[in-house]
């Protein structure tokens, strides 16, 4: 019987393991795709791998193979399943981007919603040095945007961080 309980938690903890590397995988995905990166003429420009986080995303079953809403160019994928994004819980991932022309004026890049888990130091820094925007939200007002009825979110502190073509441009 104890070898039976020692293997069961061997097993537990080989496969917390690898749900915590394959979490940290995907997050770092995420961080890329939100990140700026130089040009060899010095330009800023959004690292263009968005689409390859997203699905990273959808092969796990993280998020749903297609968004949950778009609205102009934007698409916003709701969590299925707990994610962390620099120590916070991960709720929606958004990705903004131009299939067709419908008007003025889109922006491509990745943005998120989380909830905090203790500091946003991390979060900060990262926006700072990647030149994404943070705000505050309330999170059931963003839901009922996105045409969810009645939402129940968790209560907690929720912020929206936008990394962006427009981001990269302002002088914060």
């Amino acid at each position: 019987m104890k070898v039976y309980g020692v293997m069961s938690l061997l097993i537990t903890l080989l496969l917390s393991s690898a749900v915590l590397a394959q979490n940290t995988t995907l997050e770092q995905g995420l961080l890329t795709s939100m990140s700026v990166v130089t040009d060899s003429e010095n330009n800023l420009h959004r690292n263009d791998s968005s689409g390859q986080a997203i699905h990273a995303y959808m092969r796990q079953n993280y998020i749903n193979k297609k968004p949950n809403f778009r609205f102009d160019y934007t698409d916003y994928y709701l969590l299925n399943k707990p994610a962390l994004l620099l120590g916070h819980d991960l709720k929606v991932i958004e990705e903004e981007y131009m299939s067709a022309y419908i008007g003025c004026c889109v922006s491509p890049g990745v943005g998120a919603v989380i909830r905090q888990k203790g500091s946003l130091d991390r979060l900060k820094d990262f926006a700072k040095k990647n030149r994404c925007s943070i705000e505050p939200i309330n999170f059931n007002d963003y839901l009922k945007d996105l045409n969810i009825r009645r939402p129940n979110a968790p209560s907690g502190n929720y912020y929206a961080i936008s990394c962006r073509e427009r981001e990269l441009y302002r002088d914060d």
